[in-house]
């Protein structure tokens, strides 16, 4: 009878370790994708603020007019792009565009000719919000890798500890900031 009841509580104990350690894993799955929901508003509202000051640089009278109008072009569709791959699309086309412009022989001079503090806080301004996508973008695409990672165990499958939350999908674009020189 001893060795039965030890038994029985070795047994139930192992159920409720078994039942802490699915439990854990289903709130850090949930915690994980907590994270990349956070890291998905980030993102967004980088993208929002770089596509902004964009088109403030592209209404300096420093800026050349063909270089205005391809940034307020690309600006512009980056911010009425509608489903996910026309807005990977036209974000990556707005880096190209921004890339194409501020890496430009003379655009540095040019916007230092006037020696106005307001362009040199929107030069500050374009290349803060360009780096802050780049991580944004990173910090989101390794979140999705985490969540991917975790729910890819048989454990979550098999007690379906993700529910009835979406995989999240990488957010692939060309992110790489302009290479920034100072004036000659």
């Amino acid at each position: 009878m001893a060795e039965l009841l030890a038994v029985v509580f070795a047994v139930l104990a192992l159920l409720v370790l078994s039942g802490f350690y699915v439990s854990w894993r289903a709130g850090r799955l949930d915690r994980l994708h907590t994270r990349v929901e956070t890291a998905q508003a980030s993102l967004d509202a980088a993208l929002e603020r770089r596509g902004a000051v964009v088109l403030e640089l592209a209404s300096a009278p420093e800026l050349e007019p063909a270089s205005a109008v391809l940034l307020a072009d690309a600006a512009g569709k980056a911010r009425r792009a509608g489903d996910r791959a026309a807005r990977e699309l036209a974000e990556s086309n707005l880096s190209r565009a921004l890339r194409a412009v501020v890496e430009e022989p003379g655009f540095a001079d040019a916007m230092a000719a006037t020696r106005d503090p307001v362009g040199d806080d929107l030069l500050a301004e374009v290349e803060a919000a360009a780096k802050r996508v780049h991580l944004a973008r990173r910090f989101y695409n390794d979140g999705v890798a985490s969540v991917r990672e975790a729910r890819s165990s048989r454990l979550v499958t098999l007690f379906r500890l993700a529910g009835h939350a979406r995989m999240p999908e990488f957010f692939e674009m060309d992110d790489e900031p302009p290479a920034w020189s100072a004036p000659a």
